[in-house]
């Protein structure tokens, strides 16, 4: 016995024109679901319900943040290699620390920022060999030391989220930098600076752009002679 086929469903008219437009109805009808039920979940007593709707509100995240990343380095790569910005020394720092982080190969962080294995293995070379220098630094601080251990410790946090102020407090102690707990606490609960720009100009160029006029600034003691060569009357 023949088995009866499947109704036809008829196709408004003009369908293929609006598939798009009917693809973003779908998602967000399908994301604002998600929201009710997540929204209960955290309500219930029960706390493996409320964890199971977290971990599931995270892996969302993940994939979600996973799809901006592909979607940003697929405009990159179609960009010739040699016409692509060059990281600033302190974006090569923090490439080379997330690398130590996840434990990548040469290989493996070369193809996520789009550079070659050479590349990473040159900026480890330097750093290795001239410490953080103009091409591979920490951001400019204003008071070396207190900067250097906000910026260490925050740097720590980011990367490694699961370890509490006391730990980093232990694991900075063991490369010299003795903080208190309480400290590290303060630190990563603070607002995080901004990173630098490397549009750096001197001085004296910014005063001719605002002004039209240059202005002689001296960078060290005999930099600058001045002459009078007016007369007396």
């Amino acid at each position: 016995m023949a088995l009866p086929s499947a109704p036809r469903i008829r196709l408004p008219k003009g369908w293929p024109g609006h598939i798009g437009e009917a693809i973003l109805h779908v998602i967000s009808l399908a994301q604002f679901a998600l929201a009710q039920v997540r929204g209960r979940a955290s309500c219930r007593l029960d706390a493996r319900i409320r964890l199971a709707a977290q971990c599931d509100r995270l892996q969302q995240e993940v994939a979600l943040l996973h799809e901006e990343l592909r979607i940003k380095d697929a405009r990159m790569a179609r960009i010739e290699p040699r016409n692509r910005p060059h990281y600033p020394a302190q974006e090569r720092l923090a490439i080379l620390m997330l690398r130590s982080a996840r434990g990548w190969s040469l290989e493996q962080t070369a193809r996520t920022f789009l550079v070659t294995k050479a590349t990473i293995a040159h900026w480890n070379r330097r750093l290795r060999e001239g410490g953080a220098d103009e091409l591979i630094k920490v951001p400019e601080p204003a008071n070396k030391f207190p900067d250097f251990v906000r910026y260490s410790v925050q740097r720590l946090k980011t990367l490694c989220p699961s370890l509490g102020k006391v730990k980093i407090a232990d694991i900075l102690c063991r490369a010299g930098l003795h903080l208190a707990a309480s400290t590290v606490g303060r630190i990563v609960n603070e607002k995080l600076a901004p990173p630098p720009t490397d549009d750096i100009v001197a001085p004296a160029e910014k005063s001719k752009r605002s002004t039209g006029k240059v202005v002689v600034a001296a960078d060290h003691p005999n930099h600058v002679w001045h002459v009078d060569l007016t007369s007396g009357s």
